[in-house]
């Protein structure tokens, strides 16, 4: 069965402390994370770390990107197929606040 495609998190600001991209909807659904934009807005480099798992999170070991820079004035785009559990949120951070912004597409599924 398809899902819906839509747009998940953004666009929006990583800010400069771990918190919250995207948060599961329910126990019933999960999310194949199809696209991630992030693009930076600012004149100089900057880097930024994703993780997935806990809410908040921000646990070595549960990086999907770390430290990963992106060039001033331009952007970095993810394509795959990341499936996220019910019970998995999309966490990040950048090195520096107001300078990246994120936009995540992805699709809903009902758990079969």
């Amino acid at each position: 069965m398809a899902g819906t495609l839509k747009r998940i998190a953004g666009p929006a600001f990583l800010a400069n402390a771990a918190a919250d991209i995207y948060t599961p909807p329910a126990s019933t659904m999960y999310l194949v994370i199809r696209h991630i934009h992030i693009a930076n807005v600012t004149a100089g480099a900057v880097t930024f770390t994703l993780y997935v798992g806990a809410t908040g999170g921000s646990s070595a070991g549960t990086e999907l990107f770390k430290g990963y820079s992106v060039a001033a004035n331009s952007s970095y785009d993810y394509y795959g197929a990341l499936v996220m559990k019910s019970t998995d949120f999309l966490s990040g951070l950048a090195s520096a606040s107001s300078s990246l912004t994120i936009v995540v597409e992805g699709e809903q599924l009902v758990t079969p």
